[in-house]
Order: structure tokens, then C-alpha cells, then sequence
């Protein structure tokens, strides 16, 4: 995996489900309201889907849940439910990683941002969200 930051590992409760991201290790994490995200107390960062990695086993453990638009893939764990990560509707060419899952040690900081999931496309354009999965339109700290 080629990356120009560093290399973050996580995944699920079970550990089943293991996964490896290039990301800064500063990062920006957005709190999203929309019934999904809410229910689940879901904050996460966005990665372009090139810098997000599956490892193993992984596939044979995750169900798919979607909704609405049905863009966004909420991935979670057949064993224990958790969601450490899913493809957004903000992002489809992204990864959303729920950053508590994310393995201690590599992050050094998360900046708490909100995302207005129940007025989605207000927030959507506010927000400028859609750039964060694109690898040449980066910012130097923070995803989603």
C-alpha cells in the first residue's frame, strides 16, 4: 500500500473483520445526525477507497445494510455488529472509517465536526465533503 502518511490498522469488536487505511495521523472526523449514523453513534473519517485496505479473512464476516438512496453501503460485523467502516453516499468512491475502531497508537488527534445528515444536501454542499475521497485534492489533516 502506497501511502504518503501513515498506516493505520483497525477493525471490529470480534477482530474478524481487520482492515489497514493510510490517513494522517491528525484527522477530521464528522458526527452525522442522519438516522443511520445517529442511532449507531457513528463518527468517522473519510480515505479515498485506494488508501483503505481489507485484510484476510475480512470479506466472509461483513453484511451490507443500506437505505434510502441505497449509494451508501453500512458495512458491519455478521459476528459482533459493529461498523468500523462503510462506503458513504458523500463519498462513493470513498471509505468512511469509524475512527474508535482504528487501532490506539497512530492517531495523535481527531477534530469533531458535524455533518447535518437529516438536511443531507444543505450539508452535503456546505460541508465540501465530496473532495475528501479524491486522492489529488487531499487536505493535509483530516478526512470525511
Amino acid at each position: 500500500m502506497d501511502c504518503d502518511t501513515v498506516v493505520h490498522n483497525g477493525g471490529c469488536h470480534c477482530r474478524n473483520v481487520r482492515w489497514r487505511v493510510c490517513a494522517p495521523t491528525s484527522v477530521v472526523a464528522w458526527d452525522c445526525n442522519c438516522s443511520d449514523c445517529f442511532m449507531r453513534a457513528n463518527t468517522h473519517f473519510i480515505v479515498p477507497a485506494e488508501r483503505f485496505e481489507l485484510l484476510g479473512e475480512s470479506k466472509q464476516f461483513l453484511t451490507t445494510y443500506t437505505f434510502g438512496t441505497h449509494t451508501a453501503k453500512h458495512t458491519f460485523c455478521k459476528v459482533c455488529g459493529i461498523t468500523s467502516f462503510y462506503f458513504p453516499r458523500s463519498n462513493p468512491d470513498g471509505v468512511a472509517v469509524t475512527f474508535r475502531c482504528v487501532d490506539p497508537g497512530t492517531l495523535t488527534h481527531v477534530e469533531i465536526k458535524h455533518f447535518d445528515g437529516r438536511n443531507w444536501e444543505s450539508s452535503y454542499i456546505q460541508t465540501g465533503v465530496a473532495s475528501l475521497s479524491k486522492m489529488q485534492n487531499r487536505p493535509t489533516e483530516g478526512p470525511k
